[in-house]
């Protein structure tokens, strides 16, 4: 897959077979979206491209709204698309003055004119240009007159996966683990960075990495236990994985903290992927060290269940 910065740095010459949005999440409702694509481009003897922005639309046109947290990072993206089999990827900076585009020039100006379209694939209710003006039975008013092919994907079509990122967001920020991953159609996930803890957990025999999540706008799940499988350097390691204010030692701020099972390596600065299996329980706060110590080992237990 060939990625590009802009629509501007889109150089391929061929026909091809496009499709717009911003695809958070890469869900079991996207797919159905992405194989009709390259149905489309196989079709048209195109090859099939992604339109997709970054930052999100919301967060340009409402900057003050610093609510929304994406499924995504814009890597994990890229990763996700790239598994789905994408000829070509266009990332393109969505600004204010890219959303004052009419419909009209929008078709014209960047699908035909720099995308080269044959044929263009919409679900049923997209809209594009400025103020969402543009619709599919614009689209196809607009087909003959630029040569190109339109498809729109039914209702029914995508209703009967029934998903959205709206409703995997839900789920998340509601610890429905495995609700999430059913949407997705593959284990929730996220990058953090290994950082340097209080190591506490040392001391009672669970030894944590703290992980630092640099993208402000990742979403993470709800507080509580989670068993979770980590990328390590090639390895895949068992772990279980705790995000909240470790009440037990009076903590004040919000941590990600993952333990993995039979490891004890210098692993600081390093970049760790979690694959999050399972939901164990809330975050809650114990009388002593001793308690939590009881408790951890009853979590590792139930998480190698869970991850065997």
């Amino acid at each position: 897959m060939k990625i590009y910065k802009s629509i501007e740095a889109f150089d391929f010459t061929g026909k091809t077979a496009v499709t717009i949005g911003t695809f958070d999440g890469v869900h079991s409702g996207h797919k159905v979206i992405i194989d009709r694509l390259k149905k489309a481009a196989a079709d048209s003897h195109a090859e099939s491209v992604i339109l997709t922005f970054f930052p999100h639309p919301r967060m340009v046109l409402y900057p003050d709204d610093n609510e929304l947290r994406l499924l995504n990072t814009i890597d994990e993206r890229i990763e996700l698309l790239e598994k789905a089999g994408i000829d070509h990827l266009i990332i393109h900076p969505f600004s204010r003055e890219f959303s004052r585009l009419s419909s009209t020039e929008f078709v014209r100006d960047i699908l035909v004119n720099q995308l080269h379209v044959a044929a263009l694939v919409i679900g049923y209710d997209h809209h594009f240009g400025r103020n969402r003006e543009g619709s599919f039975e614009h689209l196809r008013e607009l087909a003959p007159l630029y040569d190109f092919k339109v498809q729109e994907i039914a209702a029914q079509e995508i209703q009967k996966v029934n998903v959205s990122s709206t409703k995997i967001r839900t789920s998340l920020a509601a610890g429905e683990i495995n609700a999430a991953n059913q949407f997705l159609g593959y284990h929730f996930f996220m990058n953090g960075r290994v950082v340097e803890g209080n190591k506490t957990g040392r001391t009672i025999g669970f030894p944590t990495a703290n992980l630092k999540v640099d993208e402000w706008y990742k979403l993470i799940p709800a507080k509580g236990v989670y068993a979770v499988k980590v990328h390590l350097d090639g390895n895949i390691l068992k772990g279980m994985l705790n995000i909240g204010n470790r009440p037990t030692l009076n903590g004040e701020h919000e941590t990600i903290e993952v333990n993995l099972f039979d490891f004890n390596e210098d692993i600081y600065n390093k970049t760790l992927t979690v694959e999050f299996y399972e939901r164990i329980r809330d975050e809650f706060r114990f009388e002593s060290l001793d308690e939590l110590k009881k408790q951890l080992n009853l979590d590792k237990e139930k998480s190698i269940q869970i991850l065997d």
